[in-house]
């Protein structure tokens, strides 16, 4: 057991570049996805924050219910579930906008899972890709003797590539959760602000 764990720090760290590069790709591919369909969805949103107040203060609710017919945002699709349901009374009102609510946000948060878990163990992983070159470079001049110290340096100057590489995952990947987690903040804020007008302006309706 002992000697295949030698054997195996002996690697080195390069197939370690190999992971973290496909690591690469799988973020950037999530960062990209995910920024398209906000883009998307805020544009939507936009468009539903600037008329649909003045329309629901008018109770010109079907109106409203063809502005979100299409709709692609969490505003105009937890919108569209109220008012679809507005002949119930306000508290079965109230639950469909919540449940519409929660199935909006896990619908947001897709795949940001992935840019958390790269952000938080890039590093490491990188750090582990390292300290396997370390020790296959200190092999290496355990074997070459006196005139073995340009190969570890050129060892350890390769291993710390992996170091940079899981840095270099992680601070995008880091900074693209924490921007897309305050983009889901304000579209479910603008959501509950719009859910709330709606309720206000329909248990007005029915007095």
């Amino acid at each position: 057991m002992l000697q295949a764990i030698k054997a195996f720090a002996l690697l080195g760290g390069e197939w370690v570049l190999y992971i973290l590069i496909g690591l690469s790709v799988w973020g950037l591919a999530v960062i990209v996805d995910r920024f398209l369909q906000f883009h998307r969805r805020s544009k939507d949103a936009q468009r539903l924050g600037e008329k649909v107040p003045a329309l629901l203060a008018k109770g010109d609710f079907g109106q409203v219910l063809k502005l979100v017919a299409n709709a692609s945002s969490p505003e105009g699709v937890i919108l569209k579930a109220g008012l679809e349901n507005l002949s119930m009374d306000r508290e079965a009102l109230e639950q469909i906008l919540e449940s519409r609510r929660i199935q909006e946000k896990l619908s947001l948060e897709k795949n940001l899972l992935v840019l958390g878990t790269l952000g938080n163990n890039a590093p490491f992983i990188g750090l582990f890709g390292t300290v396997l070159g370390i020790i296959k470079a200190f092999n290496d001049l355990a074997i070459a003797g006196t005139s073995g110290p340009t190969i570890v340096m050129r060892g350890v100057s390769e291993a710390l590539v992996a170091t940079a590489m899981g840095l270099l995952i992680a601070i995008p990947a880091v900074a693209s959760y924490n921007y897309f987690q305050g983009q889901i903040k304000i579209s479910l804020a603008n959501a509950d602000r719009l859910s709330r007008l709606l309720l206000a302006y329909a248990s007005k309706k029915r007095r």
